[in-house]
Parts: C-alpha cells; structure tokens; sequence
C-alpha cells in the first residue's frame, strides 16, 4: 500500500432509514457529513410504481442538490414486487416481467438523477428453476438492461451476493464474459460479502475488479456468516481496505450498508462515518503489512468452498 488514502467519498444507504421520509433521511445523511447516498428504490423511497413518478424524482433531484449529495441507485428493495415473497420476482424466475420493469424504471431513475451508478443482482435460483434455465434468464435480462442502460447512458453495477446465482467476484467475470464483456457493465463490491465468502483477503477483492470498480458497499461481516454489522463488530481490518480503494484510484461512492439497522439509523450513521474517517486516516498514516498489487484487474483464484452459512440473502 501507498500509506496514503485520500479523497474517499462515503455515502449511506436509504435502505438503513427505511423509518425515516425520503426527504429526513437524506438531511440527516448530509447533516453527518456524507457525500452522497445509495438510495434503495422502494414503496416509502422513491417508489418507481406509485403515480407521479417523474415529478417526485425531480422533487428527489432537486433535495439531493440542495443537500449536496451525489446518488447511485440500489434495487435491493424486499418486498416492493411481491409482498409475500422476498426479492421476488428476480430475472430468474418463470414470469420475470416485473423485474424487468423495475430494473428498466431504475435506469431511467438513475439516468434523471444523474446517478453514478444502478446496482443490481441476479437473485436467488428458485428450486423448481434448472441452473443452466436461471443462467440463461439472467444473460438474456441483463444484455437487455444493458441496452437500456446505454441507450441512457448510465452505468451498471452488477453485486455478487451470497446465495444468489452470481454469488462471488469469479462469477460476476463469468457473467461478464457471457454478455460480451460490456464497457459499462461494471461491478458493484460489498466489502463484508468480500470477507463472508471470497477465498483472498478483502484488499486483495479491490484490487482484482478495481478496473471495474463503479459501487461500493461497505460494512462489517464475519467468514462464512452473511449479516450485516457494524463497523467494529467484525472481522475486517478497514483501513488496508480503504487504502485499497485508494490505490486503485476509486472515485465513486463508499456507502455504508446496514439495511437491518433502521431502528438506530441516526445514531448508527454518526459512528460510522466516525469510524471510517478514522480508519481513512489510519490509512493514510501507516503502512499495511506486504504490498500494494495495484490497480490491475487480474481474474480471482476459484474458491475452494463457499462459507458455511453464507447463503442466506439480504
């Protein structure tokens, strides 16, 4: 590493205010000092199936410059499509219509706010789905949604998440590769999923997608265990992995990720923006054991096992 870790720019997620009003949560986000949000498409966010829609982004649009804030989209809402079923529909799924629409809304979302970034994920495969049936489904959704993401000029962020279908970073080269390795196809990375799952260390995670690095989730996590937590209460050593991001060059967002921390949102938000800007100038001040590998993309070992208890989705 280069000692040095400046100019991260920290975000946090809606879906860690889902008790709060679109407009509350994001003063109380700029209020701490972040510089921008991820904000999760959902029925009390942003709705992109309730009336008015193109008027209350531009009310969203606006409150977002007032507030100085830079934006990329989540579509990681649980129960905005089905109410009875989590994530449901996902691109895997028989009649996958809805998820289509949503995700083709969120572009067009995105591209109104001039977002950095619209993050997705493939879903988790239903059982009665063959594997080689749900890959199919998520190529053919995806080049669809990349289509649509040109056309809009927007860029994607594809997040491998554990238990879905492109569960791990040696998945999403995989699915890149299928689709033709896509200019703005790049990857959203989840640091804790990074530690949950992935078979090198997280700074080692960065510098493998760095060239296509366009979202970054953050937060704490164990091996082997997907739950979100906060910083401080897991295994990840955060200021090599901020130092990561630096020497890799990310300018996008790093946005804190606890969508089960609502309950304490304001209070959660304040000790984490105070963690990572002091693991942000631990970073800058130290020198983390061995050598940074730069900013290169180099293709991931193939994990020997995933982590016991890891499948279970946010």
């Amino acid at each position: 590493m280069t000692g040095t870790a400046p100019g991260l720019r920290f975000g946090y997620g809606t879906n860690g205010f889902a008790n709060h009003r679109l407009d509350d949560a994001l003063a109380v986000i700029a209020d701490l000092g972040y510089q921008g949000v991820a904000l999760t498409l959902d029925h009390d966010h942003l709705d992109p199936f309730a009336p008015d829609l193109a008027a209350r982004v531009a009310a969203v649009g606006r409150r977002l410059a007032e507030l100085g804030l830079a934006v990329v989209i989540e579509t990681g809402a649980r129960y905005l499509l089905d109410p009875w079923h989590k994530h449901a529909p996902t691109l895997l799924h028989d009649n996958n219509a809805l998820r289509v629409e949503f995700l083709r809304r969120a572009v067009e979302i995105g591209a109104d706010l001039g977002a950095e970034a619209v993050s997705f994920w493939s879903g988790v495969r239903p059982a009665e789905v063959n594997p080689a049936t749900a890959w199919d489904r998520l190529v053919a959704g995806c080049a669809g949604l990349v289509d649509a993401a040109d056309a809009a000029g927007v860029v994607l962020g594809f997040e491998p998440e554990p238990g879905m279908l492109v569960a791990d970073i040696a998945d999403w080269w995989r699915l890149r590769d299928a689709l033709g390795a896509p200019s703005h196809f790049g990857i959203t990375l989840d640091i804790g999923h990074c530690r949950c799952l992935e078979p090198v260390p997280v700074p080692q995670c960065v510098t493998q997608v760095a060239a296509h690095l366009v979202n970054v989730q953050i937060d704490d996590m164990r091996r082997g265990v997907h739950e979100h937590l906060e910083f401080g209460t897991g295994e990840i050593n955060f200021p090599p992995v901020l130092g990561a991001l630096a020497d890799a060059g990310y300018a996008g967002l790093v946005a804190v990720e606890l969508p089960r921390h609502s309950h304490a949102a304001p209070t959660v938000a304040a000790h984490s923006i105070g963690f990572l800007r002091a693991a942000e100038a631990e970073a800058a001040t130290t020198t983390a054991a061995g050598t940074s590998l730069g900013a290169t993309a180099t293709r991931p070992p193939a994990p020997s096992a995933r982590g016991s208890g890891a499948g279970t989705p946010d």
